[in-house]
C-alpha cells in the first residue's frame, strides 16, 4: 500500500554541488627528459628548482602529477600550454 504526500508538501530541493576545483595532470612519457620537464614547469608555472624537481619526480615515479589547479578555463590554457611544450597533460575536477 503507498502512502501519498499531503498536497501541501514540497519536493525537497536539489543540493548544489561545491564548487570544486579543477587540476591540470602532467603524466610520464617516453619521449622528454627529466631535466626538460622541470624546467617546463620552473619556466611556464614559475615554480622553484626544488618544488619543479619535486614535481617531475611524481611524474616520473607515480606516472603523474597535479602541476596547477583553478577554474576549468584556467586548467584549459595550461593543459594547452604542457602540449605546446610538448608534454602530456590533461585536466579534470580535484575529487
Amino acid at each position: 500500500m503507498e502512502t501519498e504526500l499531503p498536497e501541501t508538501a514540497e519536493a525537497p530541493e536539489p543540493v548544489p554541488e561545491p564548487d570544486v576545483p579543477w587540476v591540470t595532470l602532467v603524466h610520464n612519457d617516453p619521449v622528454n627528459l627529466m631535466s626538460y620537464v622541470a624546467y617546463v614547469f620552473q619556466s611556464y608555472f614559475g615554480y622553484s628548482r626544488d618544488k619543479a624537481r619535486e614535481l617531475m619526480l611524481d611524474v616520473h615515479h607515480k606516472g603523474r602529477a597535479v602541476v596547477s589547479s583553478g577554474s576549468r578555463e584556467e586548467m584549459e590554457r595550461d593543459v594547452q600550454a604542457m602540449h605546446g611544450y610538448g608534454l602530456w597533460a590533461t585536466l579534470t575536477q580535484d575529487r
